[in-house]
């Protein structure tokens, strides 16, 4: 309690030590910021902002067909990988182990990608840096969400919609990978989630139940919980990111979110979670975590709503 008591003084004496004209240039940056980053226009920064802005930025988008044909043609016939795109890599045979030897790769390949953004994170470069922050944030969660899709088509989810329709992706998207980054930071509630809809694709549950789980069933909740998590972190690191460009000094004390180091793990967690489930695993145990249940009482409630 103490030593945190004493950051918050060190805090509040560096800003007293900023010129108010200063203080005046950084107000307006932290304006600028704001309004760049928030893309669905609610006043906040929340991490639909951050996933609908990575999704704008070309290559971010894994076409789940493409993928699996590239990873899977080196070792498997033409009509396994077709099994594959047509139902899911383990019901068409392949080995668990060969699945989670390209889970690591594709961690290790988009890890890799974050590399130059993590320095960028990390140089101060003055007010002149200020309009680089939201792009050095939304490539970084560009990879993140790459690396997400990724995962997910090889522990067999079907195809996410990663088009943007009329300027808007669509409720079932958005939620879905806030999900996934949910898991990938160890939230409260999200690898329960992902668990469950990996049960329901397993047993034949229709995609369109599972989305509406995802808006206004028994999934939506965590999401809603995913996504205030998400929130608060989301405006920490936005502008903890902010101040270390623009005032060293200051940035010394606050420090910066996003780390190449943070990276790998978070991919892992993913990774971990998806790699055990009905619908990856032909060894599969059901666990508590499966509490969750999607069924027709899904599709009943958004019905009625």
């Amino acid at each position: 309690m103490e030593a945190e008591k004493e950051k918050k003084e060190e805090k509040a004496k560096a800003k007293e030590n900023i010129p108010k004209q200063e203080q005046d240039v950084i107000s307006k940056a932290k304006e600028i910021v704001v309004n760049t980053i928030d893309a669905n226009g609610d006043g906040n920064i929340d991490i639909e902002d951050i996933i609908i802005m990575g999704l704008k930025t070309p290559g971010v988008g894994i076409n789940r067909a493409d993928f699996i044909t590239k990873e899977f043609s080196k070792k498997y016939s033409k009509e396994v990988v077709k099994k594959a795109i047509n139902t899911n890599p383990k019901d068409a045979g392949i080995l668990l182990e060969d699945i989670n030897k390209i889970a690591d790769d594709v961690i290790a390949f988009e890890r890799n990608c974050v590399t130059g953004i993590s320095t960028a994170l990390g140089a101060p470069g003055g007010f002149a840096m200020v309009a680089t922050i939201p792009a050095d944030i939304i490539q970084y969660y560009g990879y993140m969400l790459r690396a997400a899709q990724k995962l997910m088509y090889l522990y067999g989810f079907p195809e996410i919609n990663v088009n943007e329709e009329g300027q808007t992706f669509d409720s079932e998207t958005l939620n879905l990978l806030t999900v996934c980054l949910g898991v990938m930071y160890g939230v409260a509630g999200a690898n329960n989630a992902i668990k469950a809809m990996a049960k329901a694709l397993a047993v034949g549950v229709e995609k369109k139940l599972i989305n509406k789980a995802l808006t206004k069933g028994t999934i939506y909740p965590v999401v809603k919980s995913v996504a205030k998590w998400f929130g608060v972190k989301m405006t920490k690191e936005v502008f903890a990111g902010f101040f270390k460009k623009a005032i060293p000094v200051v940035g010394g004390i606050i420090g910066g979110g996003l780390t190449f180091l943070s990276f790998g793990p978070c991919c892992d967690k993913l990774k971990k979670s998806l790699q055990d489930t009905a619908l990856s695993n032909p060894e599969h145990k059901e666990k508590k975590e499966e509490e969750i249940i999607i069924d027709d009482a899904d599709f009943t409630v958004s019905e009625n709503n």
